[in-house]
């Protein structure tokens, strides 16, 4: 029997579309919210609503105890979690299983082991996933994280082994660099999420971000193809787009990180994150066990609805789908239309005034914003996301250009004119793009 009534424990976009696919699904939605989100869109379209009112707003959300209360009040059954806040939280799903609850997700035993990037490089090294040359156990000796680097040549990267987005990354460039480079990145760590473990792993110069959308029943796994992802600001992505591999290489990683999944007994939808040197060689980074930000790019380019899949996944129903019947049109590409100046990435909170987002063929956009809404600042900054689908690569890229010329955001600063910018510029256009892309093109930033 399926879900009667699911919890959103989220906000924003995510929890919007987590909505509509819970409604297309014939389930009720609840959600619960802080007192920023109290007149949303997500909140108001809900079923059930539930306040759960904290002086840290990110509290709200975070609070496992009452999320799990605010569930069993509004009797759920099972929880989806979207992504960041509670996604990854392996003390989160332990709790929900006690309860009876599900959780759209992988266990608490897989999320911790892919949660461990230690454990997780070498869980996916042993499926057959090709790693970077680097530790296979945290290194706090700076002797030893030189000895390391000798052997596989420098530069290399020195990485945390609990969290992500970039925090505590330190790249090291000669051995006297080592003592300085280790304390930080291990302050950081242990300021950031309470594990100051590290490790070192080769530096892949001139990468690109390449990453491929798995779904999984707990015993199979089928793959929908990668995206491309290098446009970055700290470690964030800002631009996704795909496809962007050959049928060959698409089947040969695709291959794999079905074998990594299976290995694993992972359930629901999971991200498997690659670097690609300038030779075409990859190098596995990890796995994000949830719904990513930019799903929406597979989804134009597929026809299926992730969201919608993951959830029937988590009723119980085996896969839907062989790996036979995913097949790959067009060309989509995403613009992360943040609340931020475009110069130097800095949050715009504040009110909309006004806001219009384009739609007409090959066009979606997901977003929460209206007009009049206000944009809080402690949150993400994420307002909207703007796709497009063209034919191929050069008809997707006039299809956002047209796109972006349409789209109107006042009341806060945004990224709308970066993107205009990138649409026009030489080597994206050509595909010359690497992780180091802003970076390498100052004059983006005006």
């Amino acid at each position: 029997m399926g879900f009667q009534r699911v919890l959103i424990a989220n906000r924003g976009e995510i929890a919007l579309r987590i909505l509509r696919a819970l409604r297309d699904l014939g389930i009720e939605a609840a959600i619960v919210h802080g007192r920023e989100d109290r007149m949303s869109l997500p909140v108001r379209l809900a079923d059930v609503a539930k306040e759960i009112v904290r002086s840290n707003p990110l509290d709200s959300y975070l609070d496992i105890e009452a999320v799990i209360e605010a569930a069993k009040e509004m009797e759920c059954d099972a929880v989806h979690p979207g992504y960041g806040f509670l996604a990854e939280n392996a003390t989160f799903v332990r709790r929900l299983e006690e309860e009876g609850i599900t959780f759209i997700g992988p266990n608490a035993d897989v999320i911790t082991l892919l949660g461990d990037k230690i454990e997780a490089r070498a869980a996916m090294e042993a499926a057959g996933l090709p790693t970077a040359k680097g530790s296979s156990e945290p290194i706090s000796d700076p002797a030893v994280a030189a000895a390391l680097a000798d052997d596989i040549g420098y530069p290399v990267i020195i990485k945390a082994a609990a969290g992500g987005g970039g925090i505590g990354m330190q790249i090291v460039e000669a051995e006297q660099e080592f003592e300085g480079a280790l304390k930080l990145c291990q302050s950081r760590a242990r300021s950031a999420f309470g594990d100051d473990r590290v490790f070192v792993e080769k530096y892949i110069q001139g990468a690109q971000h390449v990453e491929f959308q798995v779904l999984a029943d707990g015993e199979r796994a089928i793959h929908f193809g990668e995206r491309f992802c290098s446009i970055q600001r700290r470690h964030q992505k800002l631009v996704e787009e795909g496809p962007w591999l050959d049928d060959a290489k698409r089947a040969e990683i695709g291959a794999l990180v079905c074998a990594g999944a299976e290995s694993v007994g992972y359930k629901g939808l999971a991200t498997f994150e690659f670097l690609r040197d300038a030779a075409g060689e990859f190098y596995f980074l990890e796995v994000n066990p949830r719904v990513q930000v930019e799903h929406t790019v597979t989804e134009l380019i597929t026809g299926h609805n992730l969201v919608e899949l993951g959830i029937r996944v988590a009723q119980g129903e085996d896969l839907p789908l062989t790996q036979d019947d995913i097949t790959w049109r067009g060309h989509a590409i995403q613009c992360r239309l943040n609340a931020e100046d475009p110069r130097e990435f800095i949050p715009s909170p504040g009110r909309v005034w006004d806001c219009h987002f384009p739609s007409g063929f090959g066009v979606r956009c997901d977003t929460h914003a209206h007009p009049g809404y206000e944009m809080p600042g402690c949150f993400d900054s994420l307002l909207a996301k703007l796709l497009v689908w063209g034919r191929d690569r050069d008809d997707a890229v006039r299809r956002m250009r047209t796109a972006l010329d349409e789209t109107v955001i006042t009341g806060v600063e945004h990224l709308v004119p970066l993107h205009r910018r990138i649409m026009d510029e030489s080597d994206f256009m050509a595909g010359n793009i690497t992780i180091r892309y802003i970076e390498e093109h100052p004059d983006l930033l005006g």
